[in-house]
C-alpha cells in the first residue's frame, strides 16, 4: 500500500502495527532478537545502542539482557535531551521519560562514544529504504552528529513499505532490515 505523505502512510503503518496476538508477538520478537544477535556475532561490534521498546515495537529487551552479560560489549540507549538524544549506558532502574520512553538515569559521561552498531525501531520505510519513525526526528539529528556511522539493523513487528518515496534525505538508511 502506498499513501501520498509521510504523516499519512505513518498513520497507516502504525494502525497496522496495532494489531497482534500476544502469542504471535513472542515468536516474532524471538525471531527478529535472533537474526540480530546473528548480525553481532558476524560483525563483533563493541558497542551497541539499542532502545527501550514501546508496545508496538520490537521487544529487544531479552536482547539486551543477553548483551549486558557480555563483558566485549557495551550497551547504550538513547536518553532524550532537547529535540534528539545522548546514548547512555543501559542500567537499572529505568523511569519514564519523555514520550513515556523509559529511560536510565543520565550520565555525567562527557566523552564521546564510537558506536559499532545501531539499532533503530520503525514505524515504516518507503522505497529508498528511509525510516519513517514516530514523527519527532530524533533519530535523524542523533545520526546528523555523527562522524562515523554505525552498522545499522531497522527492527519492525512487520513491515510496511510505501511504494512511493515519502521520506527526505536526511532520514535514515540502514544496512540491515528484520522484521517477520
Amino acid at each position: 500500500m502506498s499513501k501520498s505523505t509521510k504523516e499519512d502512510f505513518r498513520k497507516y503503518c502504525l494502525k497496522r502495527l496495532q494489531f497482534f496476538s500476544k502469542k504471535a508477538r513472542i515468536k516474532k520478537d524471538k525471531n527478529i532478537c535472533s537474526s540480530i544477535l546473528n548480525i553481532i556475532s558476524f560483525y563483533n561490534p563493541r558497542t551497541i545502542l539499542l532502545y527501550i521498546p514501546l508496545s508496538m515495537e520490537v521487544d529487544v529487551q531479552p536482547l539486551i539482557n543477553i548483551l549486558r552479560k557480555r563483558r566485549d560489549i557495551e550497551v547504550y540507549v538513547p536518553y532524550m535531551q532537547g529535540n534528539t538524544f545522548v546514548p547512555v549506558k543501559y542500567r537499572l532502574p529505568l523511569k519514564k521519560g519523555r514520550f513515556g520512553i523509559k529511560e536510565p538515569n543520565y550520565s555525567n559521561f562527557k566523552g564521546k562514544i564510537n558506536l559499532d552498531m545501531v539499532i533503530v525501531p520503525i514505524v515504516g520505510i518507503d522505497e529508498t529504504y528511509r525510516r519513517i519513525g514516530f514523527g519527532a526526528g530524533m533519530y535523524d539529528r542523533f545520526y546528523e552528529k555523527l562522524q562515523i556511522k554505525p552498522i545499522t539493523i531497522f527492527t519492525q513487528l512487520k513491515l510496511c513499505k510505501s511504494k512511493k518515496i515519502v521520506t527526505s534525505t536526511h532520514d535514515i538508511q540502514p544496512n540491515f532490515i528484520i522484521t517477520t
